[in-house]
């Protein structure tokens, strides 16, 4: 029996009103943001297991878009069923057989296609929360044109020597009570990296915090995670500015 990875219901959300707007790019469909100037810098923003139409995602691609950042988010899923609140966790391993996430290079590289080509964009970054957390470090690992990442409470998949090898800065986000990422993983990852990354990379751990804590709105927020969250996104932004 797979836990429930949040420890939040996520079926209550307040409602969002998104400031960005829908594209068709090839196969994919996407939710783009764009600041109010012309810039040649993008970030790419790979939703968790509750997809691209999900209120919570779209207010981080407007809040990254608030920064500067031409912001999307694509539909990794390609049009087929996020996991919904409604579903069995009983159900959770089969669903992530069609779901992937290492298996993201092709949407990934039509997107990063249209960032060049349609937005003129020069330098892309991408991060990603949970499910998206675990395809950002895959792309981080396979991706060059991927400038910098953020990883946000991805579970670490597998240990071979290859998962180290980051081609270019990548930051890991995890919270201390995060029960579907065990202390001990998170320990691994800092001596391996050590040992085999080539670049910039930085592992912190936010007290207290449960999976998925750091895509919450404001008013989604409880007063004692607030100060924590505000400080992982402020961290996140600050990663990505540091690169990109």
């Amino acid at each position: 029996q797979m836990a429930d990875p949040f420890l939040y219901d996520s079926g209550e959300r307040s409602q969002y009103g998104c400031l960005g707007h829908e594209v068709q790019i090839e196969h994919i469909k996407a939710y783009v943001c764009r600041p109010s100037f012309f810039t040649d810098k993008a970030v790419i923003v790979v939703h968790d297991i509750f997809g691209w139409l999900f209120p919570d995602i779209r207010y981080i691609v407007d809040l990254i878009a608030g920064h500067g950042y031409i912001t999307i988010c694509p539909d990794f899923f390609k049009g087929t069923d996020p996991w919904k609140t409604t579903d069995h966790w009983a159900d959770f391993a089969d669903w992530m057989k069609t779901h992937d996430p290492v298996k993201v290079d092709k949407e990934a590289d039509v997107v990063l296609k249209y960032l060049k080509e349609q937005c003129g964009a020069k330098k892309i970054g991408i991060v990603g929360f949970s499910w998206g957390g675990m395809a950002v470090h895959h792309l981080m690992l396979k991706n060059p044109q991927l400038t910098a990442g953020v990883s946000l409470y991805g579970r670490i998949i597998r240990d071979s020597e290859e998962r180290y090898s980051l081609l270019n800065p990548t930051f890991f986000i995890f919270g201390e009570k995060d029960h579907t990422i065990s202390y001990d993983q998170i320990t691994l990852l800092e001596e391996k990296l050590k040992q085999y990354c080539k670049v910039a990379y930085k592992i912190k751990v936010y007290p207290g915090q449960v999976h998925g804590f750091a895509q919450l709105k404001p008013e989604d927020m409880k007063p004692e995670d607030k100060p924590y969250i505000e400080e992982a996104r402020k961290d996140m932004i600050d990663w990505i500015k540091m690169f990109i």
